[in-house]
């Protein structure tokens, strides 16, 4: 069976290594990777909460820190609340995942918020990543029982307008991260923590052009701050960085007429995560001496043990191959959508990945259907990397419902 494990007493002895079987799952890409030399991929805990969960941001190459604000925001950038052109909504989103594989692991969001004045707004979010159930077998193949693995995050969030044109917002997260193994052997537990983001949007007044009209955009977001996660009591060996990242991106709109516009938008994204150690064979013969292995033991024993606070302000130098390394860990999108009539959207996106942090290449299409307070919204994948994507071939689905008097934009 596809999901059946085959369990061995020392491999789950600590918690980390499970983790990092689970983050495979997320990447496509070995979690082992990260210890060849050539290939540093940065591994985290929870990395779900960097799934892209709606298909209108899917659909433009996962983006949507500098997009127009939709209720959706809460995952890019909640500070674009404070623009928002509804007064309040819900949206929810479904996302199946490793679907070529298995029929049971999906992501879940559902999203709530609410401009409750010209200048203010607040929202809440909840995100829900179920692995499905996986068999427990031990060495000798005998099944020892069934777990259904979950992660989960609660977070709400509060927007400003600080000018006409620029605001800023503040979120806080709740993270559960249930995957436990149970054995003979550990103590593995239930993990959670707790993160912050801070984000900034900019909104332009509508520009006269000579043959139409435009509107620029800008925003970012600091995601993800918070102390790093452990599922069992050896902190020191176990615990494991959350995904914090740096988004910025900047966007103009077309606008054609009253019933034609399009939107282009490029967005950059940078994990705030040490580089990992690798160990360094000097003589090239692929084999460890007694000095290699105590560094490469040392420097997993220094990196384990760095603070969070100091490994986001590390992950903009540590990299072992100098700025060029720091480049290949920024990964970066860029997205187009048209409206017509403001009811009908059509998307396409690009995303990019360097090939020794991750290799995730991928063009995405999708489309808007908007009438009255409701709207839908559909993406598709199209990988274009030797690395399989969990998402390819998969549709993703969005419901957003709108309510209350909307707001005008100038």
């Amino acid at each position: 069976m596809i999901k059946e494990i085959i369990f061995v007493d020392i491999l789950f002895n600590s918690m980390k290594k499970v983790s990092l079987i689970i983050i495979g799952i997320f990447t496509g890409v070995s979690a082992l990777a990260q210890f060849q030399n050539d290939n540093r991929v940065i591994t985290t805990a929870v990395p779900f909460l960097q799934i892209t969960a709606d298909a209108r941001g899917a659909s433009m190459g996962d983006m949507g820190v500098a997009t127009s604000p939709d209720a959706f925001s809460q995952q890019y950038n909640p500070a674009k609340y404070a623009f928002s052109l509804k007064k309040q909504g819900v949206s929810v989103s479904y996302t199946p995942y490793l679907t070529e594989l298995v029929n049971d692991m999906s992501l879940g969001q559902l999203t709530y918020f609410n401009r409750f004045n010209e200048r203010s707004a607040f929202g809440l979010g909840f995100r829900y990543f179920g692995l499905g159930e996986i068999e427990l077998r031990n060495e000798t193949g005998v099944q020892t029982g069934n777990v259904n693995p979950n992660e989960l995050a609660l977070d709400g969030s509060y927007s400003l307008q600080l000018s006409d044109r620029f605001s800023m917002g503040i979120a806080g997260r709740y993270i559960r991260s249930n995957l436990r193994i149970p054995t003979s052997t550990n103590d593995a537990k239930s993990a959670q923590t707790f993160a912050v983001d801070v984000a900034g949007y900019y909104e332009s007044s509508e520009i006269a052009y000579k043959n139409f009209n435009g509107r620029w955009r800008g925003g970012f977001n600091i995601q993800n701050m918070g102390p790093k996660i452990s599922y069992d009591s050896d902190v020191e060996r176990s615990s494991n960085f959350l995904p914090a990242n740096l988004r910025l991106g900047g966007g103009f709109d077309f606008i054609f007429d009253d019933y034609n516009k399009l939107s282009t938008t490029l967005e950059f994204n940078k994990l705030l995560v040490p580089t990992p150690k690798t160990a360094i064979d000097s003589n090239g013969n692929g084999i460890l001496d007694a000095s290699e292995q105590k560094d490469y033991r040392d420097a997993i024993n220094q990196y384990n043990s760095t603070g969070w606070v100091s490994g986001m302000f590390k992950s903009f130098g540590d990299a072992p191959g100098g700025f060029s390394e720091e480049l290949k860990e920024t990964t970066w999108a860029a997205g187009l959508e048209y409206w017509y009539q403001d009811s009908f959207a059509f998307r396409g996106g690009y995303f990019n990945e360097s090939a020794v942090k991750g290799a995730r290449k991928f063009a995405t299409i999708g489309a808007g259907f908007k009438y009255s307070s409701l709207k839908v919204d559909v993406s598709y994948l199209f990988s274009m990397s030797k690395v399989k994507n969990p998402l390819e071939n998969t549709l993703r689905f969005s419901l957003t419902i709108n309510f209350g008097d909307d707001y005008e934009q100038y």
